[in-house]
């Protein structure tokens, strides 16, 4: 068992990179596996067998399966940056709950069967939501970043890279402003980092978070 909790992720799927952000703010020091989605390894799926990302396995065998919760696990551990003192779980719900749905058949009308202008739409229902909240505050939860602007960023980021032209041109500008500086930010930067697939008797990568100077 690594001492290091270990963290089976996939660089752009943005329940991991949620789950990234919190940890490395957190400056926890993690064991990075990058999954290959049609390859996962047995080791995950044997910590997890629901398959998905991220998933985390602590020191001790107690695995997260949720990205929200091991967001919250992080912050509780170490939150310099007063994280949860900005939250908002209804907003993250329906972050996670109806935009997600509609992100994904937005995205993927073929696997889905789906109306991609229509879910484009009602989409934007959730993003015009956010740019009231952004009309009176520079973050979603007050004037400094929190656990709500990490736990939805990385979903938001999904739906404007669908069609970006489109997107710009969209009457959303505190919400484009909001993204646009998550994404240059050296936390969102450093998450992102490229690595190879995990592959059993690979050496073990530690990720040591630190917070943005």
């Amino acid at each position: 068992m690594s001492a290091e909790p270990v963290l089976y992720s996939f660089r752009r799927c943005p329940y991991a990179i949620r789950a990234r952000l919190a940890l490395a703010i957190s400056a926890t020091p993690y064991v990075l596996r990058e999954v290959q989605l049609a390859r996962k390894p047995a080791e995950m799926l044997e910590a997890s067998p629901k398959g998905t990302v991220p998933v985390l396995v602590l020191a001790d065998g107690t695995v997260i399966e949720e990205s929200i919760q091991i967001m919250r696990w992080a912050l509780q551990c170490n939150d310099p940056e007063t994280w949860l003192q900005r939250d908002d779980t209804a907003l993250i719900a329906r972050n996670d709950g109806p935009f997600k749905h509609d992100l994904d058949r937005y995205k993927y009308p073929d696997r889905h069967g789906s109306d991609a202008m229509a879910h484009r739409q009602q989409g934007m229902e959730f993003l015009h939501v956010l740019e009231a909240r952004l009309s009176e505050q520079a973050y979603l939860c007050g004037s400094t970043r929190g656990i709500a602007d990490a736990a939805i960023m990385p979903f938001v980021r999904q739906f404007a890279a669908v069609d970006s032209d489109w997107f710009a041109a969209q009457p959303i500008p505190r919400v484009r402003t909001w993204l646009a500086k998550a994404l240059a930010s050296e936390l969102f930067l450093e998450v992102m980092l490229r690595v190879a697939p995990w592959a059993p008797g690979d050496d073990n990568l530690v990720i040591r978070g630190r917070q943005e100077s």
